[in-house]
């Protein structure tokens, strides 16, 4: 963790305004002074705390100029787009503006960098306002003291984009700790949607991620976030994301986690405004001794609105899940309809699924509701496939993307909803017996 303090601030510009000089100065503080979790924090229960280390992982010079364009070549899962990004160990590697339509219109896209150069009152009042509440205070602040790669998207009022705009995030050096960073604010009556995406070069290059999504909706705004995860599998990964919500806002994010050998994920929800809906939706899958950590949280502060998460994990081998969700309606938010579902399907008798849902209603006039479920593959489903002449790895391959396909048709996008089916199929091809 030494080492990683070290470097954490080395690549940084000295022109930082002083107010981001004060929040980096902060999170720096924090990180140095919080405790590294325990497995007495109840935040972190069943989390595999004890080899959970950030040790010896360093931000590093920027890579090749070879390693850049091969990785941006590789960034093709969404062709289609708006805009795009291409970070290399936090290295920028490929930047595709917005289009000068866009742009006589006010949207706004680019690299953190130059949006704290050019936009620094809006950087102000969003970047790094928004931290964690769910466990992982100190990582978020070793991400605000050391955060340098990333994307603005901003979307004045009464704007619609049909077209997603594409941030991929790569690692390739050995031992390298990144710290990606997505804020999107869009302002009343606005449309947009992004996807975030998170890769290895190899299978092989050790890395730590921390990185930090915010989203800002306005009013009647339409935010759709797509993420997808699959670091390999000598990755540690916390990924701090949170949303809020104005009056008859609509965001949706879609999640899927592939990668890393732990992988944190807390989101936060938070409405603001009546007559907004909030919809997650995840699925993971997991092998051999991988651990996914889910945390999340549905804030009701406003009457009248909608969340709705669901979470769907698939475990082989001794691969572990830890899902823990909170609904809290304020006293005032009446009318308040939220939902919160993890399904957990164990295709080994080794994998295990640990499910802590939960609600705090303060107000009397809701409907809400919480559940989770575990089970195994039904046998009886397969033994009925293998009698018509389906082997049972395909069989079990079949049902596995029954289960999982509820949360990949949520993806309006069909190119990038087909790329993620061959990767599950990548996953899952070599591992199902």
């Amino acid at each position: 963790m030494n080492s990683t303090l070290e470097t954490a601030n080395e690549h940084l510009s000295a022109n930082e305004p002083s107010w981001l000089a004060e929040r980096r100065a902060a999170g720096l503080d924090r990180f140095k002074n919080l405790a590294m979790p325990t497995a007495r924090d109840e935040a972190w229960r069943f989390a595999s705390v004890g080899k959970l280390s950030i040790d010896n992982f360093n931000p590093v010079a920027a890579p090749a100029s070879t390693t850049l364009d091969a990785l941006t070549e590789r960034s093709e899962l969404v062709t289609t787009r708006a805009g795009r990004s291409v970070y290399v160990d936090d290295a920028p590697a490929n930047f595709e503006g917005v289009s000068p339509e866009l742009l006589a219109q006010g949207v706004v896209y680019l690299p953190l960098a130059e949006a704290i150069e050019q936009h620094p009152e809006l950087l102000k009042k969003y970047f790094l306002k928004e931290s964690t509440e769910l466990g992982s205070e100190k990582f978020f602040g070793l991400h605000a003291a050391t955060v340098k790669a990333g994307s603005l998207l901003y979307v004045p009022k009464g704007v619609e984009i049909a077209e997603p705009f594409v941030n991929y995030y790569w690692t390739s050096a050995t031992r390298s700790a990144v710290f990606p960073h997505t804020l999107i604010i869009a302002e009343d009556n606005s449309k947009v949607s992004v996807v975030d995406l998170f890769f290895s070069e190899t299978d092989a290059n050790e890395a730590l991620n921390i990185s930090v999504s915010n989203i800002h909706a306005g009013a009647n705004a339409h935010v759709f976030r797509k993420i997808v995860q699959d670091w390999n599998e000598k990755t540690v990964s916390f990924q701090l994301d949170t949303t809020v919500a104005e009056r008859d806002a609509q965001v949706q994010n879609v999640a899927v986690n592939i990668g890393a050998e732990r992988a944190r994920f807390e989101s936060q929800t938070r409405i603001e405004g009546p007559g907004a809906d909030v919809k997650m939706y995840s699925l993971t899958v997991a092998e051999e001794t991988q651990e996914f950590d889910q945390r999340t949280y549905q804030t009701h502060n406003a009457p009248n609105a909608v969340s709705d998460l669901l979470y769907k994990n698939a475990l082989l081998n001794n691969a572990r899940s830890i899902f823990s969700g909170l609904i809290k309606v304020a006293e005032g938010a009446q009318q308040t309809d939220a939902y919160q579902t993890n399904r957990n399907l164990l295709l080994d008798p080794t994998a295990e699924a640990n499910a802590l849902p939960g609600l705090e209603i303060l107000a009397n006039d809701v409907r809400c509701s919480h559940g989770a479920t575990t089970g195994n593959v039904d046998e009886a489903e397969l033994f009925y496939m293998m009698q018509r002449g389906i082997s049972r790895r395909v069989a079990m391959q079949l049902m596995v993307f029954g289960f999982f396909e509820e949360i990949i048709e949520k993806i309006d996008n069909d190119e990038l909803a087909e790329n993620l089916r061959q990767l599950i199929h990548k996953k899952f091809e070599s591992k199902i017996k």
